[in-house]
């Protein structure tokens, strides 16, 4: 998860509380921007195929 406004209008009390949670552990969009920066910055010659970028507090 990604720390965005998206989800900001939710009315229901439990998916507003459980997002709130989820986002005390979600990457900033700067994180992510970094993440494919680097992927970006490769030389000539160096293939990234995948990138999997998770938050380190996640239970994932």
């Amino acid at each position: 998860m990604t720390a965005t406004e998206l989800g900001d209008d939710i009315s229901d009390p439990q998916v507003a509380a459980a997002l709130k949670e989820w986002r005390q552990k979600s990457l900033t969009p700067d994180a992510i921007a970094r993440a494919i920066r680097f992927a970006l910055d490769q030389p000539d010659g160096v293939d990234v195929n995948e990138v999997i970028v998770r938050p380190t507090a996640a239970n994932m």
